[in-house]
């Protein structure tokens, strides 16, 4: 199955693409987690993210297409991927559909987890992540087992500063702008499905078995 996520900051999208990995046997490729790798390791490609962001800029399309083509090229991906963080803009969804094609393959559905911004801003504000190994927790639903600790590594948790309540806005302002448009690309093409994101985990897995099977 090839998948990809969309949905605003805070829908669940990378608990979700989680669960969905294991259950179908294929990778989550998170951009986000990717791009840093690829700085952590300095390859060519994260030599060039890392000068971008150092200046305080977005990574362009182009390095963003660049990088999740190489991802998406492992042997790991052969048989199906669940893309989370990308594609971001009507550019990137176009340049993937293309690389897809040139495989001969193609993607199998779009998920939309739809979520009001009460809920978004309660989970953001919740968030908790390692800054060594980069795992992610929530104040009430992802627990550590020790407080203030990562299970993984046991350092020290910290709240991302675009987490806090007074940047959600901004967040949510900027994916409307960039990202939002994407539902109309995928909707047209047949292939978006809406997921009511508001739902606890139990439950939006359940209606992603749902929509998955057809029901």
């Amino acid at each position: 199955m090839r998948f990809v996520l969309l949905g605003p900051p805070g829908a669940g999208k990378g608990t979700h693409a989680r669960i969905m990995s294991e259950k179908w046997k294929v990778p989550q490729l998170a951009t986000g987690d990717i791009l840093r790798r690829h700085i952590r390791e300095q390859t060519d490609l994260g030599k060039r993210a890392k000068a971008i962001l150092d200046r305080g800029e977005l990574a362009p399309d182009t390095l963003v297409n660049e990088l999740m083509k190489d991802q998406l090229a492992k042997p790991e991906a052969k048989n199906g991927f669940i893309l989370d963080g990308y594609p971001r803009t009507i550019g990137q969804a176009e340049s993937l559909e293309a690389f897809l094609k040139s495989r001969n393959e193609k993607l199998d559905v779009a998920l939309y987890f739809k979520t009001s911004p009460e809920v978004i801003v309660d989970r953001l504000s919740g968030r908790r992540s390692c800054p060594k190994c980069g795992a992610n927790y929530h104040v009430r639903n992802i627990r550590p087992k020790v407080e203030g600790k990562c299970d993984v590594c046991n350092a020290d948790l910290v709240q991302r500063s675009d987490d806090r309540p007074e940047t959600v806005q901004h967040r949510l302002e900027v994916y409307e702008k960039d990202t939002a448009p994407l539902l109309n690309y995928y909707r047209k093409s047949g292939l978006l499905k809406e997921i009511p994101g508001d739902l606890n985990v139990p439950e939006l897995q359940k209606e992603l078995s749902n929509v998955l099977a057809g029901k």
